[in-house]
């Protein structure tokens, strides 16, 4: 059989008999309740004769899209409350799924879950199955990829990493495809920019969530932005934070150098030349301390290899990274807020820049421990923007270094 057909026919089914569920509602408390059904689940549910009915077929769909995972269900990867059933506006059932289980469909590459439910007198069914997400490979990528194939080995050996077993062998060719075509958008990007007017900078990029860096940073503690090379970061950084003129001065991108020397003096150049300062990743972290007193905003590149005198070794996609040490090591000797932030490209051209809500500190009385779980924590996040828009990162980057723990 086709391995694409195995991957369009993912489906689950299940029954539920509603005296089962009767009992199991009758013998939880609400708090039990809340943590299997979502609030809305429970509200739609409503308290008239009907809601066992209702809560049953509700229960059966997460039953049914669990089958649809049965790996990440084993591991405890996932549970049943991370799907969830409402309507839509026209009464038509709609699986909406919690970041952990939307990680999980990410790497499966499945756009969504449909779902058909129905109940008797007796028994309550839901049918689920998986909508593939489609992966649109421009010609040009397809061009680059078989006539100059620039580490194509790098590219693919990282992709079957993150994605193999998950997905089929013809869906990472497709994904290594689209990720040149990127390349190549995020160079002619590049050139284009310093010839934008700010009126069309600002068309071309949409801020998402600015108000939470916002509230982070009326804290005056300074804030420790989290990302990595997703979408155009390029154009993210100019573009994007270039909208924000108050806070010109404050940002400070912490990177390392580029080779060749030409090509990272014009990087600094054009950094500087837009407000933002710059700082080596070695050496640098008593200049970042200062910074961060002073209320500053510093960007750290969170997803390159660091060697040993940089970075400890922890789990990156289920596999020993090197990864530096330093954030969780500023933020836990600070209290610096640690806010994600990415960007990507839409399908019309645009580009997105999103911060995310800060993360939380883990504290721990040995401090090596404390460490290593919040750099964990922080490549979490980094994987889960990575299975966004995966062909939207930097796949020629030799991430995984480590051969052993």
């Amino acid at each position: 059989m086709n391995p694409d057909d195995v991957r369009g026919a993912r489906c689950g089914i299940d029954t539920v008999e509603i005296a089962r569920l009767e009992k199991l509602v009758r013998d939880k408390t609400p708090e039990e309740l809340g943590r299997l059904f979502s609030q809305l689940e429970l509200q739609d549910a409503g308290n008239g004769p009907g809601r066992t009915a209702s809560l049953a077929a509700r229960f059966a769909a997460k039953e049914a899209c669990s089958k649809l995972f049965p790996r990440e269900i084993a591991l405890g990867v996932i549970e049943l409350a991370d799907f969830s059933t409402r309507r839509d506006a026209y009464g038509a059932p709609v699986i909406e799924v919690s970041p952990s289980a939307r990680a999980v469909l990410d790497r499966h590459r499945i756009a969504a879950i449909r779902v058909s439910l129905t109940h008797t007198d007796t028994s309550a069914s839901a049918i689920a199955w998986a909508e593939p997400r489609v992966t649109k490979v421009a010609w040009f990528g397809r061009l680059l990829y078989h006539l100059f194939p620039y580490r194509r080995g790098v590219v693919l050996g990282n992709l079957r990493r993150v994605f193999g077993g998950y997905i089929p062998e013809s869906e990472i060719l497709k994904l290594a495809q689209a990720y040149y075509a990127h390349y190549v958008r995020f160079l002619l990007e590049f050139i284009r920019l310093p010839f934008m007017s700010e009126a069309r900078r600002q068309a071309w990029m949409r801020i998402e969530n600015v108000e939470v860096a916002l509230r982070a940073h009326a804290r005056g503690k300074g804030i420790l932005l989290l990302t990595g090379h997703f979408g155009n970061f390029e154009v993210s950084t100019v573009a994007g934070i270039g909208q924000f003129p108050g806070y010109r001065g404050l940002f400070h991108f912490v990177r390392r150098p580029l080779k060749p020397k030409l090509l990272n003096d014009f990087i600094t150049w054009r950094t500087r030349k837009a407000g933002f300062g710059t700082l080596t990743k070695r050496g640098s972290l008593e200049a970042i301390l200062d910074l961060l007193a002073s209320g500053a905003i510093v960007v750290y590149v969170f997803d390159q290899h660091a060697g040993k005198g940089n970075g400890i070794t922890v789990d990156f996609f289920g596999q020993p990274a090197g990864t530096f040490k330093s954030v969780a090591l500023i933020a836990l000797s600070t209290g610096v807020p640690v806010v994600p932030a990415y960007s990507w490209r839409e399908p019309d051209g645009s580009h997105v820049l999103r911060f995310e809500e800060p993360l939380p500190l883990i504290e721990n009385e040995n401090i090596g421990e404390a460490i290593r779980r919040n750099t964990r924590a922080y490549n979490q996040e980094i994987e889960r923007i990575l299975l966004r828009y995966p062909e939207q990162w930097i796949w020629m980057h030799r991430r995984w270094k480590v051969t052993g723990r």
